[in-house]
């Protein structure tokens, strides 16, 4: 008679006792994620700067005023900045804006992919975007991408499919190099979780050219940037006021390309963050339910003992 109610009260202090040990577990650094690990590898082992990425966010034009505040660090070689926005698909119910999501692959399409690759998503994936499946056909059939052997063991080019990967604007690291004075340009598959700050970042840089100070002198093929640890960057500036015409009337700046670029980027790094937020509610939600329920038979099987 004894041990039911204290086993019952026992898995109760058990059940009332994970939130607050998975909170305070939350406020612990973590080690990086696993495709955090394999992005900053894979940059280390080519010698990429971690300023080398583009990618950057829009929600809507009514978020864009809702900036927190400015994060002023001293990095090892100089300072940088980095505003903190209010995105879409911050907080417990955010969610991605798929306007915005489309908005950044076609930034993506033609700009980004002239330098950077996106070897881990493909084709079919862009469906979460909201394409249909005629659309995805379309825009994977847009590129010609190398298969084989045929029977007579030739490699050949045909359109690209669906379930293609994206293709790579190179063939290899080394031809790569070659294209981009001796820089390898990152995947940005995992970009938006593999630097610190993730969104946030990607729009710091893209905005954050500028002349440099009076004083500071820059070699050939560096650009100065205030985003960047150290200020200098090697990589271009890749977006400009009308350089990609959208076709929904969203304004055509840098803020905005920004925006939708950091949006995309953060999507194609974390695609199932939304599904992971509604099941996290959820299971919250049926904590709080048989926390109160085995409460109630604690409270029916000990009424008798007092």
């Amino acid at each position: 008679m004894v041990r039911h109610p204290l086993s019952l009260t026992a898995m109760a202090v058990v059940l009332l006792a994970m939130p607050v040990v998975s909170h305070a577990a939350a406020g612990k650094q973590t080690p990086n994620a696993p495709g955090e690990e394999t992005a900053v590898a894979a940059d280390a082992a080519s010698g990429t700067s971690p300023a080398t990425s583009e990618a950057a966010d829009a929600d809507t034009p009514a978020a864009e005023t809702a900036q927190g505040s400015t994060e002023h660090a001293e990095a090892a070689h100089g300072e940088y900045e980095m505003d903190h926005l209010n995105w879409s698909f911050n907080g417990i119910f955010g969610a991605y804006d798929r306007a915005s999501l489309q908005r950044g692959f076609q930034i993506y399409k033609e700009v980004c992919s002239a330098c950077h690759s996106m070897t881990r998503l493909s084709y079919r994936n862009l469906s979460a975007l909201g394409y249909n499946d005629g659309e995805v056909k379309a825009i994977a059939a847009s590129v010609t991408v190398s298969d084989g052997p045929n029977d007579e063991g030739e490699m050949f080019d045909r359109p690209g499919r669906p379930s293609d990967h994206f293709k790579s604007p190179f063939p290899n690291v080394q031809a790569a190099k070659a294209g981009n004075g001796g820089a390898y340009p990152p995947d940005l598959s995992l970009i938006a979780k593999a630097r610190h700050g993730g969104a946030d970042y990607i729009h710091a840089i893209l905005t954050g050219y500028s002349e440099p100070p009076a004083g500071k002198e820059l070699m050939s093929g560096q650009y100065w940037n205030r985003a960047m640890h150290g200020n200098i960057i090697a990589m271009p500036p890749p977006l400009t006021d009308g350089r990609v015409a959208y076709s929904d009337n969203s304004p055509q700046t840098l803020e905005q390309y920004s925006r939708d670029v950091s949006q995309f980027l953060t999507w194609a790094a974390e695609p199932h963050m939304e599904e992971r937020k509604r099941i996290g509610i959820k299971a919250f939600l049926f904590m709080l339910v048989l926390t109160g329920v085995l409460f109630g038979v604690k409270k029916k099987i000990w009424a008798d003992q007092h």
